[in-house]
């Protein structure tokens, strides 16, 4: 099983003057200890989970650019990003630059969005549930052929008379896809039909296990082989150096249901020593299950 690092509580040591640092040694510190990701939280506050607005939260594709100067093996994404959150010809040219300027190293995470706090809190449109999933739709589309030679788009929500990326991403068919969202119905629908990779939320294998035939049940309507899709999960609030041998049986549980990668959040009290214990104490038995 791969292990990535999620960096979601950015409520660390020393305030806003050490963040730049302490992120930077995280992320050299997962990159030479053996994590395959790196993820920003993509929102303009802080969740209320994690203490709300007046909590830290860094804006995600700036972070991520800062991170691909410090890092060189890394896999960067966000996780995810909303689909309100930039318009989706512009966002195709951001996790473009970002592929290129990391030499190929760009995920590109995505969903529906959900935290109306911040986008009343910041004036930006926040549509119904229904809407944003056929944003979401029409912005896997824009992204796909904007990779692909680009062209026009005309859609029922956006119109790009001229989707041209210059340079393309260095990733063959650009960076892997991946839908974050457990929603039965939609998310997992698109999930089949446009991305590489699915991020799930689940408590117990019994809960992913369906998750994964509802999946399944898609890719067949669809025609989608479902053994191309890689299954990942977030168990950033988890803490695996409580007790190792605890956590890598759970993880073996959630590996024999077929989950293929998990992401983890460091110790808000000291990120960088965190990631170095994981780094030596669980990545090395974590890849020996799945």
């Amino acid at each position: 099983m791969l292990l990535g690092v999620h960096c979601s509580n950015l409520s660390w040591p020393g305030g806003a003057e050490a963040l730049g640092p302490t992120l930077a040694g995280v992320a050299r510190a997962a990159d030479d200890g053996g994590f395959t990701t790196l993820t920003m939280m993509d929102h303009y506050f802080q969740m209320e989970a994690l203490g709300g607005p007046p909590e830290p939260m860094l804006e995600g594709y700036t972070s991520l650019g800062f991170l691909a100067g410090q890092t060189s093996r890394l896999e960067l994404g966000l996780l995810v990003t909303g689909v309100t959150y930039r318009h989706p010809g512009l966002l195709a040219k951001i996790v473009t630059t970002l592929d290129v300027l990391s030499g190929g190293r760009a995920m590109f995470g995505i969903g529906a969005a959900w935290y109306d706090r911040e986008h009343l809190g910041l004036g930006v449109p926040f549509p119904s549930t229904r809407e944003r999933f056929e944003r979401l739709e029409e912005t896997l589309r824009i992204v796909k052929q904007a990779w692909d030679g680009g062209g026009t788009f005309d859609g029922q929500h956006y119109r790009l008379d001229e989707l041209t990326l210059v340079p393309q991403p260095i990733q063959p068919g650009g960076p892997r896809v991946l839908i974050g969202g457990s929603g039965e119905r939609k998310t997992l629908r698109l999930v089949a039909e446009y991305a590489d990779a699915c991020n799930l939320f689940g408590a117990t294998p019994e809960e992913i296990h369906h998750k994964l035939e509802v999946l399944r049940g898609h890719c067949d309507d669809v025609g989608r082989d479902y053994g191309e899709i890689a299954k990942t999960i977030t168990a950033s609030r988890t803490r695996p150096m409580d007790d190792v041998d605890a956590w890598l049986a759970s993880m073996q549980a959630m590996a024999d249901e077929g989950i293929e990668q998990v992401w983890v959040g460091p110790d808000p009290t000291d990120p960088v020593g965190w990631t170095e214990r994981m780094a030596e104490q669980v990545v090395p038995r974590l890849s020996e299950i799945g």
